[in-house]
């Protein structure tokens, strides 16, 4: 006698399929969900152990499926780094759309492929540690804690130069709040992203445990786990402690100009007359020892300014005692533009040569056009949309006992960069900018997370150099960051001065002496030493 057959077995074919589809897509959307959940661990959010548990969630799934193709570790990956990248770059259509010109799906779609080309790097690694444990026959252990965190910091090191670069959103800036940031000046963001990445191992070490049945090897399985995320968080907590930079000379008076000037009405010719009254009335309504205004302030070329402004600007400097770091777009030549600074003093031959300085990391397809996207970058109405690059390295401004090094907009995200100049000068010899002077506009996304994202880049850059950044925006974050992480900025989307008093810092961090060389030393010998573990164990059996 047949005993029944069960239901599954006489499930219709098309019950069965629709499953099957059903299985698949939520295959596909849960690694776009997990990425885009990151979103809210940076700013404005800011609840950081997020970006920790969904990268644990993603570094689980290569752990628990031992038996996955490589192209399957590397679809979840691509999944969960478009996720992350959509969701926090998403403002980007903003500039494009609204501003640019730019047809709106042709926006999305560019947004989207943006998010696509990003999503690439997370990929790579999850697919590379999928292929290296089968090819080394690694351990969990091995690979949680060496290899998935040491490929997981190469792909976003090398994220942040390939291309020129696009480090928006990395791992290690969640962390500017909260007990990693203490890694910073040791090896930057890409350290403090490495550590996330070695708590997030732990923690997919830890999911793996308790998912198995029976009490062997619990202490390894469960406590190992524990014990190393504790000690990670503890040990930044330890290097929130240590003083790796000093007051320098006497503190300086500042005054940082907001002047809320909307997007589109920036370059309108009916506009530019009251702009240009503004920004000379609020220069100089009071003296400071410096006195800085947003990125391109002054939209038009010196010699497209009536004749006597730059010259009543800088009278003021000299008779006020004052400093003026001024955001202008200037000339060396047909067809050569640079976004630069323009800085006057109180000496006499300030006007006839002022200090400059000029944006050398340009942005892609805003600033400079890559080749072959001409025809991209005609779909937009962007001024000035191909411009020359300064000099690597460029000495800083002197402001009475301290030295102010600018950066424009988009450059605060390169904190190699950054460091690299204070570590030349270091080694030269030559003055040490003591203070950083961020200038941006970040107009062109609207009323968006970008202004508190990239504040908090900001954020970082002070943790990695042990150095005050003053930032004089158009509409938002307008802030004094200080290197203890204090913080005070200006409502966004108004117009307005911050004034305080700054003191400037000096010394060295191992950041600024190193860079990123220790970051990708230590990733690399990760990935050296599971090589060389799992290469004893074959000898052994």
């Amino acid at each position: 006698m047949n005993s029944p057959a069960s239901p599954e077995l006489h499930s219709p074919p098309g019950e069965a399929a629709a499953r099957g589809r059903l299985a698949l897509t939520v295959g596909l959307l849960l690694p776009v969900a997990a990425g885009a959940l990151n979103v809210f661990a940076f700013a404005p959010f800011k609840w950081w152990p997020l970006q920790i548990v969904a990268l644990a969630w993603l570094f689980h799934c290569v752990l628990a499926r031992p038996q996955a193709s490589v192209r399957g570790h590397f679809l979840r990956g691509w999944l969960y780094g478009f996720g992350w990248s959509a969701a926090g770059v998403h403002w980007l259509y903003i500039s494009m759309h609204d501003y640019g010109g730019m047809p709106g799906w042709m926006a999305a779609l560019a947004v989207g492929l943006l998010a696509l080309y990003l999503g690439l790097y997370a990929g790579a690694a999850t697919a590379l540690a999928g292929w290296l444990r089968n090819r080394w026959s690694s351990s969990p252990l091995l690979l949680a804690l060496f290899m998935l965190p040491a490929l997981w910091t190469l792909s976003e090191w090398l994220r942040g130069w390939v291309f020129t670069g696009f480090p928006w959103l990395i791992s290690g800036y969640a962390h500017t709040v909260g007990p990693l940031a203490g890694f910073a000046p040791v090896g930057g963001v890409y350290l403090v992203g490495w550590v996330a990445a070695l708590i997030a191992g732990s923690l997919a070490l830890l999911w793996m445990g308790l998912c198995r049945k029976g009490v062997a090897g619990t202490g390894q399985r469960i406590v190992l786990p524990l014990c190393a995320a504790a000690l990670l968080c503890a040990g930044g907590v330890a290097l929130r402690l240590a003083k790796w930079t000093a007051p320098q000379g006497q503190p300086i008076t500042v005054r940082l100009l907001q002047g809320n000037i909307p997007q589109e009405m920036k370059f309108s010719n009916d506009a530019l007359v009251s702009t240009l009254g503004m920004y000379e009335q609020m220069i100089s309504a009071a003296p400071a020892d410096l006195i800085a205004t947003p990125e391109t302030a002054i939209p038009l070329l010196p010699q497209q300014l009536p004749p006597d402004y730059l010259e009543r600007i800088a009278r003021f400097a000299q008779l006020s005692g004052s400093h003026l770091a001024l955001g202008i777009p200037l000339s060396d030549g047909p067809q050569q533009y640079a976004n630069s600074v323009l800085g006057f003093g109180p000496g006499v031959g300030s006007a006839l040569m002022p200090y400059r300085y000029d944006k050398h990391h340009l942005v892609p397809f805003g600033e400079f056009i890559p080749p072959g996207f001409r025809w991209f970058v005609d779909l937009m109405h962007i001024p000035l949309g191909d411009m020359t690059r300064g000099a690597p390295v460029q000495s800083p401004m002197g402001v009475k006992d301290q030295w102010i090094l600018p950066n424009i907009c988009y450059e605060d995200l390169f904190g190699e960069e950054i460091a690299g100049q204070l570590r030349d000068a270091y080694r030269a010899g030559q003055p040490q900018a003591s203070v950083l002077l961020n200038l941006s506009n970040i107009a062109w996304f609207g009323n968006s997370v970008a202004l508190p994202q990239h504040l908090q880049i900001s954020q970082m850059r002070t943790l990695e150099t042990g150095r005050p950044m003053l930032r004089a925006t158009n509409t938002g974050a307008t802030a004094v960051i200080l290197p203890g992480g204090a913080t005070s900025e200006l409502p966004p989307y108004t117009r307005g001065v911050l004034a305080g008093q700054v003191q400037g810092y000096g010394g060295q961090t191992p950041y600024i002496l190193l860079g990123n060389k220790l970051i990708v030393g230590i990733a690399l010998l990760m990935l050296l030493l599971a090589w060389g573990r799992n290469k004893a164990a074959r000898i052994r059996h």
